[in-house]
C-alpha cells in the first residue's frame, strides 16, 4: 500500500499512525504477532518479539501470513532483514518435537541434525536427557517434560509437545439443552483448544470464557480440576456450569478455604493450592486426589509463581488458560507458553464489541489538581512514597462525589487500592465496600444486592478485578490502582462489558493526579486498551465540576 498506516523499521518496531482511515484493519492484523510498547496520541510503536511470533505460529498463522500483513499495511517495503528475521524465528517452532515412543519412553527428536547437538549439550537441558538411542533422539527424563520445554524456550528452540495426554478417568460432561449454544467465537475457541490439546484462549472479560471451559469440559468428557483466583470466583463457576451443562451439584466440589470437598469437577482457588503448612504445600494431594483429564487455569495471566512449579509436572493433562490478556507484569508469559501451552485463539476486544456480545465503551482520564500543600508533601517524599500519596490525593475524593452524581439511575463501582483510601471513599459516598477483608458470604450477598439494583454504587477494592460478574454496571471510577499493570487495567474495563439490558455504553474513568508519577504509570496502564483500539480522552476536574 502506497500510503498504508505502518512503518516497519528494521529494529523490528512498527510504527501504527493512529489518525490513518486503515488504522483498525491494520492494528487488528498486527495484534496477532505483534505487542505494543507505547500508545500517545497519534503514532503507536508495536514491536515484534520471538515469543509473539510463535504464539502466532501455534496459532496456525505462518511466516507468509505475517509478512503478507506488513507487506499490505506498510508505507514503505519491509526492510530485507525483518523479513528474514521473522521467516528464520517461526521457522524455529517445531524443528525439536517432543513425542512418545510406542513403549511409551519420552523422547525429544528433530530432523535437523545440529539443533539436535546444540540443545543436547546445553548444561541445563543435558541432565535431563537420559538416552541417545538413534540419531535424530535423545530420551528425556520421564518427569522432565514440562521443564525441558521450559529450557528449550529460553535459548531460542521451542519445541512442540506432541507425547499426548493421558485421557483421565472418563465422566460424562454435556452442555445444556435448555435454549442457549456457543457463540461463533467461542466454539471456534473450544474446537482450537480440542485440536491443540493445551493452551491458553484470550477473550475480553464479558466474552464468555466460563462458557469456553464448559464447552472444552463438553468436548473431553472426563474430569476436571479448575483453577480460580478467589472463592467468590469459584462460586460462580459453579453456578455457571449447573446453568450450562448437565453436571448436577453432586458433581461438583468446592476446594478452599471454606470447604475441601474431590468431586469429578473440583473447582479449587490458586491460595489454597499455594498454602504451605511447616514449609510443605498443604494441598498438594488435591493434584493426584483424582486421576483428572483436564485442568483449567481462569485468569492465567494472574498464576502465582509456585502453581508454574506445580503445572511443569502435570504435562501428561491437558491444560486450558484462560485469560483477557497474555500480559503478565513479573514477565513470565515465556512460562505461560511453555507449561501452560501456547494461545490457540485470541479475539480483538472491538471485534467482539461489534457483534454486540460484549458492551461498548467510551473511556476517560480526569486529571486531577493538588493543592499547594499536597503538592509540596509529594515533593518532599521519598521516591518509594510518591506514589500512595499521588494516588490517594484527598482531593479525587470530591471528584468521584461529581462523577457520580453525573450518572444518575446508573451503577457503578468505584475501585481503589488502598484500604484507608476505600474506607475514605464509602464513607464520603455512603456506600458499602467490598475488600479482601469482606468474608465471602458478605460479598455475594452485596453483589447479589448490586446485580439485582437493590443497591447502584459499590466501593470496591482489588478483589473485583477478576471473575467478578456484575452485567448491569455501567460506570467504573478507578481512583487508584496497582503502579502500571496493564493487566488490572484490562480487568476493570472488563467489569463494564457485559451486555446491558439498558443498552447504555460503559463509561469508566481513572482518576490522575496531574503532573505526578500517578499520571506516569496511568500512560502504562493504558497501552493495553489502546492495543484493543480503545482511546482516552482526557478531561479536567474542572470540566467535571462544570458539566
Amino acid at each position: 500500500m502506497a500510503d498504508g498506516p505502518l512503518i516497519v523499521q528494521s529494529d523490528r518496531t512498527v510504527l501504527l499512525e493512529v489518525a490513518h482511515p486503515e488504522a483498525e484493519s491494520a492494528r487488528h492484523e498486527l495484534a496477532i504477532f505483534a505487542e505494543l510498547e507505547r500508545a500517545p496520541e497519534h503514532i503507536h510503536t508495536y514491536r515484534i518479539t520471538r515469543l509473539g511470533l510463535w504464539n502466532a505460529r501455534a496459532a496456525g498463522h505462518g511466516a507468509d501470513d505475517m509478512l503478507a500483513t506488513l507487506d499490505r499495511w506498510s508505507r514503505f517495503p519491509v526492510p530485507p532483514s525483518v523479513s528474514l528475521d521473522i521467516r528464520e524465528t517461526v521457522g524455529r517452532y517445531g524443528r525439536l518435537v517432543i513425542e512418545r515412543d510406542e513403549d511409551g519412553t519420552l523422547v525429544l527428536r528433530s530432523g535437523d541434525a545440529a539443533v539436535l547437538a546444540e540443545v543436547s549439550r546445553n548444561k541445563r537441558i543435558q541432565p535431563l536427557l537420559i538416552g541417545h538411542p538413534a540419531p535424530d533422539t535423545y530420551v528425556v527424563d520421564a518427569w522432565a517434560r514440562g521443564q525441558i520445554k521450559q529450557e528449550l524456550l529460553k535459548i531460542g528452540w521451542p519445541a512442540e509437545d506432541h507425547a499426548g495426554y493421558t485421557p483421565g478417568t472418563p465422566h460424562p460432561i454435556d452442555l445444556a439443552e435448555n435454549g442457549w449454544h456457543l457463540r461463533p467465537y467461542q466454539q471456534k475457541a473450544v474446537e482450537t483448544f480440542a485440536d491443540g490439546g493445551s493452551g491458553v484462549v484470550v477473550l475480553p472479560c464479558g466474552a464468555g470464557k466460563t462458557l469456553v471451559g464448559a464447552g472444552a469440559m463438553a468436548e473431553t468428557k472426563t474430569t476436571t480440576l479448575i483453577l480460580v483466583t478467589n472463592t467468590v470466583s469459584a462460586r460462580q463457576w459453579r453456578d455457571e456450569l449447573l446453568r450450562r451443562t448437565s453436571l448436577t451439584p453432586e458433581e461438583i466440589g468446592e476446594y478452599s478455604g471454606q470447604a475441601k470437598e474431590v468431586k469429578p469437577v473440583t473447582i479449587a482457588t490458586y491460595q489454597i493450592l499455594t498454602a504451605k503448612r511447616k514449609g510443605q504445600y498443604a494441598h498438594l494431594a488435591l493434584l493426584d486426589a483424582l486421576d483428572w483429564g483436564l485442568i483449567v487455569y481462569d485468569e492465567v495471566h494472574l498464576l502465582p509463581a509456585p502453581v508454574f512449579k506445580l503445572t511443569a509436572d502435570l504435562q501428561a493433562r491437558r491444560r486450558l488458560g484462560l485469560t483477557a490478556t497474555l500480559v503478565r507484569e513479573d514477565g513470565r508469559e515465556g512460562d505461560v507458553f511453555s507449561l501452560i501451552g501456547p494461545k490457540r485463539f485470541d479475539a480483538p476486544w472491538k471485534e467482539i464489541e461489534a457483534q454486540g456480545f460484549i458492551s461498548p465503551a467510551v473511556c476517560y482520564e480526569v486529571r486531577v489538581d493538588l493543592p499547594a500543600g499536597e503538592r509540596l508533601e509529594y515533593a518532599a517524599a521519598a521516591d518509594e512514597e510518591r506514589y500512595r500519596l499521588a494516588a490517594t490525593a484527598p482531593a479525587k475524593i470530591d471528584v468521584v462525589r461529581q462523577l457520580v452524581s453525573r450518572h444518575p439511575g446508573e451503577r457503578i463501582l468505584v475501585i481503589g487500592q488502598y484500604l484507608d483510601q476505600i474506607d475514605e471513599l464509602a464513607e464520603a459516598l455512603g456506600a458499602p465496600k467490598i475488600t479482601g477483608a469482606t468474608p465471602v458470604d458478605e460479598r455475594e450477598e452485596l453483589y447479589g444486592a448490586f446485580r439485582d439494583g437493590e443497591i447502584s454504587l459499590l466501593v470496591v477494592s482489588k478483589v473485583a478485578n477478576f471473575s467478578v460478574d456484575l452485567p448491569e454496571a455501567s460506570v467504573a471510577i478507578q481512583v487508584s490502582g496497582s503502579f502500571g499493570s496493564r493487566q488490572e487495567e484490562a480487568q476493570r474495563l472488563g467489569r463494564l462489558l457485559r451486555p446491558k439490558e439498558s443498552g447504555r455504553t460503559a463509561s469508566f474513568y481513572t482518576l490522575i493526579a496531574r503532573d505526578t508519577v500517578d499520571q506516569d504509570f496511568a500512560q502504562n496502564r493504558q497501552r493495553f486498551l489502546a492495543e484493543q483500539g480503545y482511546s482516552y480522552t482526557i478531561l479536567d476536574a474542572e470540566e467535571v465540576a462544570a458539566a
